[in-house]
């Protein structure tokens, strides 16, 4: 298991990393494990209070890597024709034409997702889980790549709806990006506004390189030592009595992509546990129901537990 841990990130992704550092100050642990949700083809769930730059995020990781990008804003009253379009009747061809609606886009920011009814936001379902929508009994392919990120108020604010199970388990990740520090939120404070930052940022990657990454996250070596590991934790939270229910197969696959991920992301083709260690917060506390643990602190502690309850290889 020995390796260079510290290695740098490949060219590559060290001008997407430094980029970002200089719009979202102070969060490289979180911009880290986004753009590793984005090299593992997950979707990422970005949860917190407003202004502390969730929309930010995901203009930022649309631009840095030059994807199509559509901003969704979920409310009460959004249907799911909203999201996925509607076929209207054309008077002159005498048929109906699709009209895509934003979901169509290789990057989509679903904002405020738990202010819409369940109705709503099941049409993401197939979308995140199958890159492909149903329309009308015709299944249309959306574009690749193909990037959900949402964000979520926290539950206790008012005319949010907590989102169903099966949707939580389509996030790869969940983060939160919380306060700046101290001297981030001062140079925040006498800096340029972010959006101004923003509308001059260029591309550091093209979508063809980022599917290259993609492909390459995949080819990352994982021992059987790390597949033991994974396993285990997914065994530790189907036996433990904290929890209601385990995490699913799908969360396992998903945690060692992630770990693929953060070890490319590392500069090395192969995974070290540390990875495995990195991306546990991000990818397993949402999936897991527990009565005792709720909010940030909860997420915090259901990791810690976690880890703590499976040896390390």
């Amino acid at each position: 298991m020995d390796g260079p841990v510290g290695r740098q990130p490949s060219p590559d992704l060290n001008g997407v990393l430094a980029t970002a550092g200089t719009v979202i100050l102070g969060k490289e642990q979180e911009l880290r494990l986004a753009i590793a949700c984005l090299l593992a083809k997950g979707h990422l769930l970005v949860e917190d209070i407003p202004g502390v730059g969730k929309t930010t995020l995901a203009h930022l990781l649309a631009k840095l890597v030059g994807l199509d990008y559509s901003r969704i804003q979920f409310t009460s009253d959004l249907l799911p024709a909203d999201i996925i379009g509607v076929s209207v009747y054309e008077r002159r061809s005498e048929d109906f034409r699709f009209h895509p609606g934003p979901i169509f886009a290789q990057l989509v920011l679903a904002d405020e997702i738990n202010r819409a009814t369940p109705k709503a936001q099941s049409a993401l379902l197939e979308a995140m889980e199958e890159r492909q929508v149903t329309v009308e009994g015709r299944t249309r392919p959306l574009p690749q790549p193909f990037f959900v990120i949402a964000t979520q108020n926290p539950t206790y604010q008012i005319g949010t709806f907590p989102l169903p199970e099966s949707q939580l388990d389509r996030f790869l990740m969940r983060i939160e990006l919380g306060y700046p520090a101290a001297e981030q939120e001062k140079t925040l404070l006498a800096g340029e506004d972010r959006r101004a930052l923003l509308s001059r940022l260029q591309a550091a990657l093209s979508s063809p390189e980022l599917l290259e990454l993609q492909e390459r996250a995949e080819q990352i070596h994982a021992s059987r030592d790390i597949i033991e590991y994974c396993y285990r934790i997914l065994d530790f939270t189907r036996r433990s009595h904290r929890f209601l229910h385990g995490l699913s197969p799908r969360a396992g696959v998903g945690l060692l992509r992630s770990a693929r991920a953060w070890a490319l992301l590392a500069g090395r083709d192969f995974v070290v546990p540390e990875d495995v260690q990195a991306v546990v917060p991000a990818c397993v506390a949402h999936r897991l129901l527990s009565e005792e643990d709720n909010g940030p602190t909860g997420h915090a502690a259901i990791a810690d537990h976690v880890l703590n309850g499976v040896p390390v290889p």
